[in-house]
């Protein structure tokens, strides 16, 4: 199973991923790593990523899910995937650019949505240190975001839950899953 944390930024997804691949002993792969470094110097200095600057992020984190299911292992990827669109590129890579792909989920990929306010996200990002995104980017980042359906196989978590009672609700989800 692939499972992929998403939400926009400062939701939690690193730190969530962290705790469910320690606990699972699952691999975690940070999809902020893969980000170009014109990506994150666009983010840093408080200009939005277009499509067109995430799409190839998206195709290469594509890459690293087929890597894992070909391999047939369990793995976590942390990623924004604000778009329908982003999860179907990240589902089926190009398959799904120019609206050819007409499928909505794949097996063994399970999307966890972090699903939380503005105020207590912008309330998170402005208090974190060291990170890339500026905090001015969170309204975008909701003007963004398309929340998943339950056909995309996505589970909806609350963040103003404690995290280990966020980490016990998407365990729970994916063992019904696996």
């Amino acid at each position: 199973m692939i499972l992929i944390i998403m939400g926009v930024s400062g939701s939690g997804k690193t730190t969530v991923g962290s705790s469910l691949s320690e606990k699972l002993g699952w691999t975690l792969h940070e999809g902020d790593d893969y980000h170009p470094k014109e990506n994150i110097d666009k983010m840093a200095s408080g200009v939005p990523l277009t499509d067109q600057d995430r799409t190839p992020w998206l195709l290469l984190l594509h890459d690293i899910i087929e890597r894992e299911m070909s391999a047939g292992s369990h793995a976590i990827l942390i990623c924004s995937a604000l778009k329908k669109l982003y999860r179907q590129l990240l589902l089926f890579g190009r398959e799904a650019l120019g609206g050819a792909c007409q499928r909505e989920a794949m097996e063994g990929v399970v999307f966890a949505f972090l699903s939380g306010s503005f105020q207590l996200i912008q309330a998170r990002m402005v208090a974190r240190k060291g990170h890339f995104m500026a905090s001015n980017l969170l309204q975008s980042q909701f003007d963004t975001l398309e929340p998943p359906s339950l056909s995309e196989n996505a589970v909806t978590v609350d963040i103003s839950k404690s995290l280990p009672e966020i980490v016990a609700e998407i365990e729970a989800a994916i063992s019904t899953r696996l």
